[in-house]
């Protein structure tokens, strides 16, 4: 698989511990491209349907070209490197400007 950066995939993120997401669900690639080409993992950030509203995160309309079945939200905070064999297919893509919200979620969240 051809993985890319802003494009969301459904990925299995079992097992896991403590309060981390959770199961089969959406994630965004927010790693780029010359990485996720050379390693075999991937950086992502999970999205839930329980919009919140937390600091940092980033809603997201559902619309065809994102292929999200719910409004979601980009859990910026449950960032995390995953194996790529985790990623089992492409749904849709996030927009230049919504990758660059993510960005900026995750900045705001490192030095909160």
């Amino acid at each position: 698989m051809n993985i890319k950066q802003g494009y969301i995939y459904t990925a299995d993120l079992n097992p896991v511990k403590g309060s981390e997401q959770s199961g089969k669900r959406p994630v965004v690639v927010i790693s780029g491209n010359t990485m996720n080409s050379t390693l075999p993992v991937a950086i992502v950030c999970p999205l839930s349907s329980q919009v919140k509203k937390y600091y940092g995160c980033v809603p997201l309309a559902k619309t065809k070209t994102n292929g999200l079945k719910s409004d979601s939200e980009v859990l910026t905070f449950q960032i995390r490197t995953i194996s790529q064999d985790r990623l089992t297919k492409s749904i849709g893509k996030i927009t230049h400007q919504q990758l660059q919200r993510v960005h900026d979620g995750l900045n705001k969240i490192l030095k909160f």
